[in-house]
């Protein structure tokens, strides 16, 4: 092979003591170089340079107490609620449930409804019989419930009464109470006036008084 061909691009390094190549230091990067080179193709968006701002965005704080003695007053009421020495009235928990039917024949007015409803949550009208679903599964309570409220119509009792409870050990909820509420006003709604949760000595939130045409 002709010595013009020959191509040794490592020889000049074959005198160089090895002892030599050990002691040259490797370079040593710190944090600020690895950013550095992490950055270097990062370009500024001049668009985003300005955000725009809506003060309307910014939520309303919550109203503090005008002075010490409506917060102590505050304070002392919350105290009762939570020993029990004040009850807590039904209608301002979320639990609370109401409904009337409109139509023809019904009260017109919102305020009449509403009249109604008060009525009937404050037990002015008698309750004449009563169901307990405890105990039955959603298929059996369903059945039940309507086989009630049928033979209700056909004694013709004007209120009666429903226990469904709470579900408070139910991880999915009130199951029972909500389908009950939906077959009211569903399909047996043509048997229904309205309906209310009851009073404390009646079940109260885990109840329904419930108005039949």
């Amino acid at each position: 092979m002709s010595e013009r061909l020959k191509y040794r691009p490592f020889e000049l390094l074959t005198n160089i003591p090895i002892e030599q190549v050990k002691k040259i230091p490797a370079p040593i990067l710190t944090d600020i170089d690895y950013f550095s080179r992490a950055m270097e193709r990062v370009r500024e968006i001049k668009e985003f340079r300005e955000i725009p701002f809506s003060p309307s965005a910014v939520p309303t704080p919550a109203r503090k107490p005008s002075n010490d003695c409506e917060a102590a007053e505050a304070q002392k009421t919350l105290t009762e609620i939570v020993t029990g020495k004040s009850p807590v009235e039904i209608r301002n928990t979320q639990e609370y449930v109401e409904w009337a039917a409109t139509g023809r024949g019904e009260p017109r007015s919102c305020a009449a409804r509403k009249d109604l409803l008060n009525r009937l949550h404050r037990g002015e009208f008698s309750v004449q019989d009563y169901l307990d679903l405890h105990g039955f599964t959603l298929e059996e309570a369903e059945i039940i419930a309507g086989e009630f409220i049928m033979e209700s119509v056909r004694r013709r009792l004007r209120c009666i009464k429903i226990i469904h409870g709470r579900g408070l050990r139910s991880p999915s909820g009130p199951v029972l109470k909500d389908a009950l509420i939906k077959w009211l006003t569903g399909r047996m709604r043509k048997h229904v006036k309205a309906f209310a949760t009851a009073r404390g000595c009646d079940g109260g939130l885990g109840a329904l008084y419930v108005l039949l045409r």
